[in-house]
């Protein structure tokens, strides 16, 4: 009996036994010789009663867990046996295809414990000098003032602090003495003494008074988004502080101070007693471009004025040297001859564009230049001031006409300039009360064609 099994064992594994085995199941059970039921292939056919009792408990799980190639079922073929075992995956994976399918996915969707969400970041102080510092300016920094720089870099610093460091000449530009109006370039060194940074006031949001204040700005906003604000500013509020000023535009500015203290920086400036257009830059970036613009002279200012007589020839160019002359209480620019210390060339375009009776006429200015009182220094040169002004109005025996208000007539119309980010910046301002009544009254048609509009560059 022994002999005859390890015959059979032998036979199976003949080149010819694997072929046949390599044939298709149905096939090669049609072309296997009947052969009897061993006595396992009878056990398996006995009802369940009289199978043993080992066979019977297992039930459904022992069914699940047996393979298939357990008990019960036929042996497959060699050639398919290594053909699995070429296939074979390695144990994680099989043990997770061999769950079922909920227990499958929640093994391959299992992942690490997360850790608790970090605490919010608090908004970064910036680090003072304790001791002086040599720092290098930037690409970014290139021909920013230097109180600016100081600004830019160390948020919170005084503005008193920035110019006693200055004045002393504790601060210094390539080993040399700086104002805090001086340019820097890239490339510049800046030694920068220690630091004393005023200790930020903490609240819960504006008061009162800021609320008010930001109204007003509101109130006051012609055209603004992310980079530019451009400002309708009324007479008499002034650009920036003096002696005795305690509201200026630059100080409302405060309450727009950005989450790391930046606040928006002035352009340009006009007059106290001139009403209109004031661009505001929002951004660091928005500010080098504009002020860019005005240096390269691509902005385009369009004032407003209403002048004592009716200037000949109605279209002209005015070209003259400015130089200031400085008194006790006040300021005053007269016209200069070329080479006088201080003297600056300033240029301006004019267009009459109505008269009326001879006595007053409505002057469109444009501006080359942007010298300090400009437009006023030169239609008093041509003999032809602005009704209202107190400074340059030099016309003996002139009488104001009925209902006219004594109040500068100039308006800062239009401002027309490249956006920083592409694009065009065009603001146009109302005329003012005053002004706007003196229209009226002189039959004036202030919505009519402007002629200076497309007046030369130069």
């Amino acid at each position: 009996m022994s002999r005859r099994i390890k015959r059979t064992q032998t036979r199976s594994d003949r080149p010819t036994d694997r072929r046949k085995s390599e044939r298709p199941k149905a096939e090669a059970v049609r072309s296997a010789p009947a052969k009897r039921d061993s006595p396992k292939r009878e056990a398996s056919k006995r009802p369940e009663s009289d199978r043993p009792r080992r066979e019977r408990l297992g039930g459904e799980r022992e069914a699940a867990s047996r393979s298939e190639f357990g008990r019960g079922k036929a042996r497959p073929p060699r050639a398919e046996r290594d053909e699995r075992r070429e296939t074979f995956e390695p144990r994680g994976k099989r043990v997770a295809a061999g769950k079922p399918v909920r227990f499958g996915a929640e093994r391959a969707e299992r992942k690490p414990v997360a850790a608790p969400p970090p605490q919010k970041a608090e908004p970064e102080t910036p680090v003072l000098p304790t001791k002086v510092q040599t720092v290098v300016v930037t690409a970014d920094e290139n021909n920013m003032r230097v109180d600016r720089f100081l600004e830019a870099r160390f948020p919170g610093l005084s503005f008193s602090h920035i110019q006693r460091i200055v004045r002393k000449g504790e601060l210094r530009v390539d080993g040399k003495r700086a104002d805090s109006k001086d340019r820097l370039e890239e490339g510049q060194t800046v030694r920068i003494p220690p630091l004393k940074l005023d200790a930020p006031k903490e609240r819960a949001g504006l008061s009162e008074a800021e609320r008010k204040t930001l109204e007003s700005l509101k109130a006051m906003t012609l055209y603004e988004d992310d980079d530019v604000l451009v400002l309708n500013k009324p007479v008499g509020l002034a650009v920036q502080g003096g002696s005795g000023m305690t509201r200026h535009i630059d100080q409302m500015l405060e309450v727009m101070r950005d989450a790391k203290g930046q606040k928006p920086r002035l352009v340009h400036r006009i007059d106290r007693e001139t009403s209109g257009c004031l661009l505001i830059a929002k951004t660091r970036f928005a500010a080098t471009h504009l002020t860019g613009a005005f240096r390269s002279r691509s902005a385009r200012k369009i004032y407003w004025a209403l002048v004592a007589g009716v200037p000949k020839p109605k279209q002209g160019r005015i070209s003259t040297y400015l130089a200031k002359d400085e008194g006790e209480d006040d300021t005053i620019m007269r016209v200069a001859a070329h080479g006088d210390e201080g003297a600056s060339h300033a240029v301006t375009y004019y267009a009459v564009v109505e008269a009326s009776a001879n006595k007053l006429a409505w002057v469109s200015l444009k501006p080359v230049t942007g010298r300090t009182h400009q437009l006023r220094a030169h239609m008093a040169h041509i003999g032809h001031p602005i009704v209202g002004d107190p400074k340059y109005f030099n016309i003996e025996n002139w009488a104001l006409p009925g209902g006219l208000q004594n109040r500068l007539h100039l308006l800062a119309r239009r401002i027309v300039i490249p956006h920083p980010r592409g694009g065009v910046i065009d603001a146009t301002a109302p005329l003012p009360p005053h002004m706007l009544q003196s229209w009226n009254l002189l039959g004036l048609e202030h919505d009519r064609f402007d002629p200076i509009e497309n007046a030369p560059e130069e």
